[in-house]
């Protein structure tokens, strides 16, 4: 696919240790680009940027972010597609186009939890570790209450401290936050065959976990893009054959989790298409509290996947 390519002022007379790679589709990264810029002031070079706006096709977007990539202190790369290419591709066009031994995934509606955040990155990056992931935390995210539950989940499942990840490592390693040395990225790059919403990231580091140690630390960045219930239900439902493909590759793991534990028992029930609605409809009913919300919408989620996992 033709890819339109900008680069900054400071792109050629750089030589990066850590790439932060940016990938958004109708996302706006420019604010994050700005405070990753002021982090990088002192930096000297050794963190650069690489943006990946896969389909977007927004020239007003383009044009405020590309300012933003000229005045930033920061080397900065900026690839534009013009239509979409998926999770998977991206993240694998980023890494291609990213110069430093280390790759910093970061997803554009993420913002630094800490003013050293990159300088921390840094610092475990001398360390040369193969998969660090740092974390995710809901310190700067919405507290509307049309994300509420969304907010719960979150909370319960994905903001979790470097203590409790470390016991399920691959299982905690999303593609927000996450560092990976190059070599370990060149070997095992995303399965493109993924499409749409989920799992791409854990089934990479199912693959990943078998040969190298991933590791977690405590430098979070907040997702500060919240869903709401009706359009966390939607990317639920993309995920249920992406879901299909871990089970399909890494059995041993999957069946030890939870929401495949919760599959198995659904898929005995009688009816279950009309428990699975009713499932939706209690979630996305905004006068019931908050935690059965979560309850229902996870009971949902579950009774999706358990179509695709089989007798």
């Amino acid at each position: 696919m033709t890819a339109q390519v900008i680069d900054n002022a400071l792109w050629e007379s750089t030589t990066p240790h850590v790439s932060v790679l940016m990938p958004f589709l109708r996302d706006d990264p420019t604010e994050l680009l700005g405070q990753l810029g002021e982090q990088g002031r002192h930096l000297a070079g050794a963190v650069e940027v690489v943006i990946l706006d896969d389909g977007t096709c927004d020239s007003n977007l383009t044009r405020r972010l590309s300012a933003r990539q000229q005045a930033t202190s920061l080397p900065v790369r900026l690839i534009t597609l013009a239509r979409n290419e998926g999770r998977s591709r991206g993240r694998n066009r980023l890494a291609q186009a990213a110069r430093g031994r280390h790759l910093l995934f970061l997803d554009s509606d993420m913002r630094p939890d800490s003013d050293d955040f990159l300088q921390t990155w840094l610092k475990i990056a001398d360390a040369d570790p193969a998969v660090v992931f740092g974390g995710f935390s809901l310190d700067q995210a919405s507290k509307d209450r049309r994300f509420a539950v969304h907010r719960a989940i979150a909370a319960r499942s994905e903001c979790l401290p470097a203590s409790r990840r470390r016991l399920t490592p691959e299982k905690y390693v999303y593609t927000s936050n996450l560092l990976i040395r190059r070599d370990v990225f060149e070997a095992e790059g995303f399965d493109p065959a993924f499409t749409g919403w989920g799992w791409e990231d854990v089934e990479w580091a199912m693959r990943v976990s078998a040969r190298h140690p991933v590791e977690h630390i405590d430098n979070p960045a907040t997702h500060m893009g919240l869903d709401t219930t009706e359009a966390l239900a939607g990317k639920y439902a993309q995920s249920a054959a992406n879901f299909a493909r871990v089970i399909a590759a890494h059995p041993a793991i999957v069946s030890t989790y939870p929401s495949y534990r919760v599959a198995r028992r659904l898929r005995r029930l009688p009816m279950r298409a009309t428990s699975r609605h009713l499932f939706r409809a209690a979630a996305v009913r905004p006068l019931l509290p908050t935690p059965l919300r979560a309850l229902a919408l996870k009971l949902y989620r579950a009774s999706l996947y358990a179509e695709v996992i089989g007798d």
